[in-house]
């Protein structure tokens, strides 16, 4: 049953250009802004599939910055001057003016210029881009190649940032520089990436002629330098003027977290529903391993399953192919019954990721979906076994019904939303948030009832609920458990208190640890997005009664796009004036 309320139309909507809403002004600023960003952003345009900037990079620079600055308060200004025609208008301008908003606090904060960490700062942005190029011809390896050649002003450009943020005594905590230094050194390792690129590079597994092939070497080793010569300068001029204390403090926590939430949230309060989160966890999952093996702790059930031929996969083609069957059963199961899936959104691409530094992620469609929405797996070095009862969650995380179908099928809505609704608008907690609340409706749904699978859903979100946890205490200065000795939090107290509450291997949580103490905000965006997310489910249960119905919600609440949360509630619940 269509839900009612002024967004009930949605789920009405097909693709069909024939009956498209026409565009407003608001949707020509919406667009001008994306297609002035993107200029500024080659490395934006790559990840979102847009054609005509892939030889260049991003500036990084402090001018660089204000440009992408005075970019926003251009568009603010419009926005400002603009009369919404419709609902959809309506949430855009809330959007843009939010979203764009934050931005410029952050801006002016001046985080951006020192920006540095061990996941999400321009080290990693501008290696990153390289993953999505397309590599199917010679003249696709060209491309990368004259981009390759671009890296050491990219960086250099950076340093001119990071350099001015430090003459004001802003530099990232001395672990992230540390780390930093060590990942400059992992990339340009006899067996790093750049390597690896080098020796892989095929044109439809063609062998390159002499001709590409020496272009892309000399490219690759002018790259390759680049980052070496990062992690030289990292090492001699940041690391001594990088302070030791690893908390962001109060106020930029603030800043922090409203940015990756898209609302405001009480941390205190959230600090203690996070420990809350915690106990009930564990104390399911005490439950779950008394089924897996009775009488058995949850580390014991943990072993077990382990040990369990059931769960295990040998290699990464094995690995590839059992992400990809089970992405296929979920869109099979899903469409047409919990969802409206579009043909095109039908098609997801698993892929073993070419870095190896752990984790698994997603990146979207382009527009026209001729590159489709993948799941990566960055398998780290050396690892061969895999078991499934602990990533079957994962991969409703980041593909069906998680991140794909967020993504995606926003991106198909070329007939309803903007440009930049589609493809840029994108928060945190929104995201990450519909993520999890994926997993649990895997799980409400039938999806993992077996104890092996449902063992691997809680010690996913045990992991999600720690890092509230630590997050928030850390770097706000809040009082550590008591289970790990209260007073004030160290970096002691936080491996404890994540160690006994995640159970994945050590390199991988001391990169987890690291990543929360030097991205203040974004880890638990992820839980409480979660937490947002089945409020607003419930409120709309409240609300309409019988007449619920959880497909209907989903594409409601999903044709919105990737807002920030206050955007997202007010808009399905119809509040925004």
């Amino acid at each position: 049953m269509t839900p009612s309320g002024r967004w009930g139309t949605f789920a009405r909507v097909s693709h069909d250009t024939s009956t498209a809403r026409p565009a407003t002004p608001i949707d020509q600023i919406a667009d001008d802004f994306l297609a002035e960003l993107v200029a500024l952003s080659p490395i934006t345009a790559t990840g979102l599939g847009i054609a005509g900037h892939e030889e260049d990079l991003d500036d990084f620079s402090p001018a660089g910055l204000e440009a992408a600055s005075r970019l926003r308060r251009e568009t603010l200004a419009r926005l400002e001057a603009a009369e919404a025609v419709d609902d959809i208008d309506r949430v855009t301008l809330a959007a843009m003016r939010e979203r764009l908003g934050l931005a410029e606090e952050v801006h002016a904060s001046g985080l951006e210029e020192m920006s540095l960490n061990v996941i999400a700062s321009p080290l990693q942005e501008i290696r990153g881009c390289f993953d999505l190029m397309a590599t199917a011809t010679e003249e696709d390896w060209g491309v990368i190649a004259r981009r390759m050649t671009k890296v050491p002003t990219a960086l250099d450009q950076w340093k001119q940032s990071l350099t001015t943020a430090a003459g004001r005594g802003d530099v990232a905590p001395r672990r992230q520089v540390r780390a930093c230094v060590q990942q400059c050194r992992d990339l340009t390792a006899d067996d790093g990436y750049f390597a690896s690129l080098l020796s892989g590079a095929k044109a439809d597994d063609t062998e390159l002629t002499d001709g590409t092939r020496a272009e892309l070497a000399s490219a690759v080793a002018t790259a390759s330098e680049a980052y070496a010569d990062l992690g030289r300068w990292l090492e001699a001029e940041l690391l001594d003027r990088a302070p030791e204390a690893d908390a962001c403090g109060r106020e930029r926590y603030a800043l922090w977290s409203r940015l990756f939430l898209g609302a405001e949230v009480d941390l205190e309060e959230t600090y203690r529903w996070g420990q809350d989160e915690v106990a009930r966890i564990s104390a399911e999952m005490a439950a779950v391993a008394d089924q897996i093996k009775p009488g058995a702790t949850v580390k014991e059930a943990i072993a077990a399953l382990e040990d369990d031929p059931r769960y295990q996969l040998h290699g990464t083609d094995e690995l590839r192919t059992w992400m990809q069957t089970k992405a296929d059963e979920a869109i099979a199961v899903l469409a047409d019954t919990h969802f409206d899936i579009p043909d095109p959104v039908r098609r997801i691409e698993c892929m073993i990721a070419p870095t190896q530094t752990g984790g698994i992620y997603y990146t979207g469609p382009s527009e026209d979906f001729t590159r489709p929405g993948r799941m990566w797996w960055s398998v780290p070095k050396g690892v061969t076994e895999f078991g499934t009862w602990k990533e079957l969650t994962t991969v409703y995380h980041e593909g069906v019904p998680g991140h794909h179908l967020q993504v995606a099928q926003t991106v198909f809505r070329s007939e309803l939303l903007n440009r930049w609704r589609r493809i840029l608008a994108w928060t945190s907690g929104h995201g990450e948030g519909w993520a999890l609340y994926a997993e649990l409706l895997m799980a409400e749904l039938g999806y993992m009832d077996d104890p092996g699978n449902r063992m691997g859903l809680l010690d996913s979100q045990s992991l999600r609920a720690a890092r509230v946890v630590i997050d928030i205490g850390v770097h706000c200065g809040f009082e550590a458990p008591e289970e790990v000795g209260g007073g004030e939090w160290t970096y002691d107290k936080a491996w404890a208190y994540l160690t006994a509450h995640a159970n994945q291997g050590e390199a991988w949580l001391r990169f987890e640890l690291d990543r929360y103490l030097g991205w203040p905000g974004q880890a638990p965006s992820y839980k409480i997005g979660e937490r947002l997310w089945l409020q607003l489910r419930e409120q709309v249960r409240l609300r309409e009664g019988d007449a619920f119905s959880l497909k209907d919600f989903h594409r409601k609440a999903l044709d919105i796009g990737g807002v920030g949360l206050d955007t997202l509630r007010q808009a399905v619940l119809g509040e925004l004036a």
